[in-house]
């Protein structure tokens, strides 16, 4: 007799179960195959810069006039503001960066979530994406990293902070 018998409907409909459930256990029980590398943010975070200044129009030649507050060597050399911080579902998020005449040439992950592997393992792939994403666009309008939704959206957010207190 065979274990599918069409006379006994149930003994069917329980190893169909069971072969799902299973499935389903050994899919979630799946761990990626390489070691997480840990992303590391700056040791001592700059204070936030106020945003006194009224933005710059067109700051795109970089010569502004006035520096009112912000920390760096002056409005056409090099500055560097740190965003506010901003708390996610899983942890504060800070960015820091680094403008010279007008344009941003670093961005640095001050605080990130990164208190368990699976935090850490997310941000060493979505830090330095982000990252690449803002000194490309110039801008906070960067793209959501897939997998660091809450992240992201803190980057982006402390980002944008940054730049407007930078009066860009």
């Amino acid at each position: 007799m065979h274990a599918l018998n069409k006379n006994r409907p149930l003994r069917r409909i329980m190893l169909a179960s069971a072969a799902t459930v299973s499935g389903m256990v050994m899919l979630l029980a799946l761990k990626p195959h390489t070691a997480p590398t840990v992303v590391t943010g700056s040791a001592a975070p700059v204070p936030s810069a106020s945003a006194s200044a009224s933005p710059g129009a067109g700051s795109g030649s970089g010569s502004t006039t006035g520096s009112s507050g912000k920390s760096g060597s002056s409005s056409t050399g090099t500055r560097t503001v740190t965003g506010d911080t901003v708390q996610t579902r899983w942890g504060p998020v800070q960015v820091k960066v680094t403008i010279k005449n007008g344009k941003i040439t670093d961005v640095t992950a001050v605080q990130y979530p990164s208190e368990n592997p699976r935090d850490q393992q997310i941000n060493s792939y979505a830090i330095p994406q982000l990252r690449s994403e803002a000194l490309a666009a110039q801008s906070a309008s960067i793209d959501t990293v897939s997998g660091a939704t809450y992240t992201s959206e803190g980057y982006q957010q402390s980002l944008q902070s940054a730049l407007d207190s930078a009066g860009l």
